[in-house]
């Protein structure tokens, strides 16, 4: 069992900063546009001064509804606007759902990601489930694996393959599958199609294509089981994060060595991280388990 808890910074950004938090929101940017969103979690008093808040490009105004709401623009809508990370350029725009297309605490994972490809001594197969606009898997790409895309959203996907195209990344081995994760997992367990890597990033709730239904705390055990069966027996890693529920890393971590059983490496349990700028603290934004041989 794993008995310590890891702290993963992603401060490795020139296109991202949490300039500032407090009071139930927080000020970020992405690349030359600032925003506030809603942060329930900064229950602190902020720091930087009024005015580069005051600044700010849009806020986010929720509304009663999980996720829900709409942005306030104190200009122009920017549209969409690109940021880059290491090499991998994508798009960024507001959503109705609060989200901009990049998680940037999530860059933690990336590198750890990238560096276990890099080193690896033979052909690296990798599946991203729940792949949102495909940052993960260009990274996975980029790193020299042939990656396999799933996702529920076909305007997610489209966006993930716009952003294969900015990173000049369009003759990389990648294949884009619209489909139910859980669905297209028990497939290739049938087909007896292995994997030395898994990401695996699921929502709270969902839904798949074919009005399939997803509630993580249900749903995940019977997923990780079918990802059990996909996983060659020279696995390099498995990357399992979680958003917005109230789960404990260690439950994660669980959960993980359970599914890993038998195939030795190791287990690191956590939280992925983002520092602030103005007084330095640390901003928790999701829990995370993930294994390495």
């Amino acid at each position: 069992m794993t008995d310590t808890i890891s702290l993963l910074i992603s401060n490795d950004w020139q296109d991202y900063e949490l300039l500032d938090s407090g009071e139930g929101s927080k000020l970020e940017r992405f690349g030359e546009v600032r925003l506030v969103r809603p942060e329930a979690q900064a229950i602190w008093k902020k720091a930087g001064p009024t005015h580069i808040w005051q600044q700010a490009d849009a806020d986010f105004i929720p509304s009663g509804e999980e996720s829900g709401g709409h942005w306030v623009f104190k200009n122009s809508d920017p549209g969409r606007w690109m940021m880059h990370y290491h090499g991998i350029r994508f798009w960024t725009q507001t959503t109705p759902g609060r989200h901009l297309g990049v998680f940037p605490e999530y860059a933690a994972h990336w590198n750890w990601m990238s560096g276990l490809i890099q080193r690896a001594s033979g052909p690296v197969k990798v599946l991203n489930l729940f792949g949102y606009t495909g940052l993960a898997t260009l990274v996975a790409a980029q790193a020299g694996a042939a990656v396999t895309h799933v996702d529920a959203s076909k305007k997610s996907i489209s966006w993930a393959r716009e952003n294969q195209a900015l990173s000049n990344l369009e003759e990389k081995p990648i294949r884009w599958i619209l489909d139910d994760a859980l669905k297209f997992v028990q497939r290739e367990a049938r087909r007896g199609s292995k994997y030395q890597g898994l990401i695996i990033d699921p929502p709270k709730f969902g839904r798949g294509p074919k009005g399939e239904v997803w509630e993580v705390y249900k749903s995940l055990p019977v997923l990780l089981q079918s990802c059990r069966e996909i996983l060659d027996e020279s696995a390099l890693f498995v990357i399992l994060t979680v958003y917005a529920v109230r789960a404990s890393a260690i439950h994660l971590g669980a959960v993980l060595e359970e599914m890993m059983k038998g195939l030795g490496g190791t287990c690191e349990i956590g939280e992925l991280l983002l520092r602030e700028k103005s007084a330095g603290r640390l901003l928790s934004n999701a829990v995370f388990a993930r294994w390495q041989k």
